[in-house]
């Protein structure tokens, strides 16, 4: 299923837009597109959202007819089982994360022991923790990881984007990871030369305008076939103004959908 993510709205949301789209407008737009899938990653008002606004967003989700995910960074036990909790006031089957967080950067025993105590939590409410690729941890090292869990409600969010920065490559990242993801992060990417020639930037581009071999990933990963969610984020500049950064925020979800309804 193609969902949108919070990182598709980042700008919207943010404190440098005049009037900042709130999550229940974010579940809304998502739906007057016809997209019944919505990812709720790293969306900080959702740390100090009281219980009353958490049910009320929850609720409004399911008026809508979304199905809802959850997003965090971090897999301290204590973290998980908060948004174990969280998952089940939005009826949330799979829960993104990331093993370093804000305040932890366990070594990788240390991450082992934290996801096998954590795990059988997941498989009993029948919802999936998905790691994130990402440059802090090498992609073999996370597929060890996982493997070594050993559960079927432990598995990977693909994200080729972020594996750059360790200068792995994203098509091998897809083919290291394809047999144990479980959710995939949908955005293209690209190297521009910095003002004056002296480096490059590392950033977001319209799909199918960047360096991201999605067919290549439809092809090794199979999402569609085996139930594996994609969601639409961006990494977008600021593009000056927020008349100007909404818009095109927009036309790139906009972009994206239309590109992956038309792979379908």
């Amino acid at each position: 299923m193609i969902g949108f993510g919070t990182y598709a709205y980042f700008w919207q949301h943010s404190d440098r837009v005049p009037e900042p789209l709130s999550l229940i407008g974010a579940f809304e737009d998502t739906r007057e597109q016809g997209v019944e899938l919505f990812q709720i990653c790293d969306y900080a008002p959702l740390d100090t959202m009281s219980d009353a606004e958490l049910r009320n967003a929850a609720s409004a989700a399911r008026d809508l007819g979304l199905t809802v995910e959850l997003g965090t960074k971090g897999i301290v036990p204590e973290h998980l089982s908060r948004f174990l909790g969280l998952a089940e006031v939005f009826d949330a089957q799979l829960v993104r994360s990331m093993v370093y967080g804000p305040d932890s950067r366990p070594s990788l025993d240390e991450a082992e022991t934290w996801l096998r105590s954590s795990i059988r939590s997941f498989e009993k409410a029948g919802v999936t923790l998905a790691l994130e690729t990402y440059e802090q941890v090498a992609t073999p090292d996370l597929v060890g990881l996982v493997e070594r869990v050993g559960s079927d409600r432990i598995g990977i969010c693909l994200d080729p984007a972020n594996i750059v920065a360790r200068l792995e490559q994203p098509r091998t990242c897809v083919e290291q990871t394809a047999p144990l993801v479980a959710n995939v992060h949908v955005k293209d990417f690209a190297f521009a030369r910095q003002d004056g020639w002296v480096g490059f930037t590392y950033s977001g581009t319209a799909m199918g305008t960047g360096l991201h071999d999605y067919p290549h990933l439809l092809e090794t990963v199979s999402p569609r076939e085996r139930g594996i969610n994609e969601i639409v984020e961006h990494w977008l500049p600021w593009q000056g103004d927020a008349q100007t950064t909404i818009r095109t925020e927009r036309e790139w979800t906009r972009t994206t959908l239309e590109y992956l309804r038309s792979t379908q």
